[in-house]
């Protein structure tokens, strides 16, 4: 059996087990989790999150960059577009992990890293990719300076332990802007 082969069949047992048709657009928690590619990392396991729960938003590193908040920017107007607003009462979660997949990229190709953070390569020792206890904070922070994120967001930075599978609040829950 191929691996689409596979995919098929767990989507029909889904399709008749699980599936929840009355699912909103909007994540029903009004969340948002921005998290790393990296399959050990899956906000959904780690969190045991339910269908509908949280927007999840995923990429290298789980950094925020400019398509990060460009997406959070297309949220809000199609939340708008169904009548809703996204930022006040809303939460917003940075998920950062030990033993990230970035730091070697950054030892051996930090050009191709600091084209992907938008920013000059010497200027990439600035974004602490090699630990992502100060990463989170960070990207909390562009967050925070992001004029196109709401802000009456609650937001949270955490870092997830890939050895425990338990995670830590890094920086604490608080409002994104006053």
């Amino acid at each position: 059996m191929t691996y689409f082969v596979s995919l098929a069949t767990r989507n029909a047992e889904f399709a008749a087990e699980k599936f929840q048709p009355e699912l909103k657009m909007l994540p029903h928690k009004r969340a948002v989790i921005i998290g790393c590619v990296d399959p050990r990392v899956d906000p959904v396991e780690i969190f045991k999150l339910e269908q509908g729960e949280a927007a999840v938003i995923r990429n290298v590193g789980g950094r925020v960059n400019e398509e990060i908040v460009e997406t959070i920017d297309i949220l809000g107007t199609v939340a708008k577009v169904a009548g809703k607003e996204v930022g006040e009462g809303w939460n917003l979660v940075v998920l950062h992990h030990t033993d990230c997949g970035i730091k070697g990229c950054y030892k051996h190709a930090p050009d191709l890293i600091a084209k992907y953070m938008q920013v000059p390569t010497e200027k990439l020792e600035d974004l602490a990719v090699m630990d992502p206890y100060k990463a989170v904070e960070i990207d909390v922070n562009a967050l925070k300076e992001a004029s196109k994120v709401p802000s009456g967001f609650t937001v949270a930075g955490l870092v997830y332990d890939v050895a425990t599978g338990k995670i830590e609040t890094v920086v604490p829950p608080s409002r994104l802007r006053d």
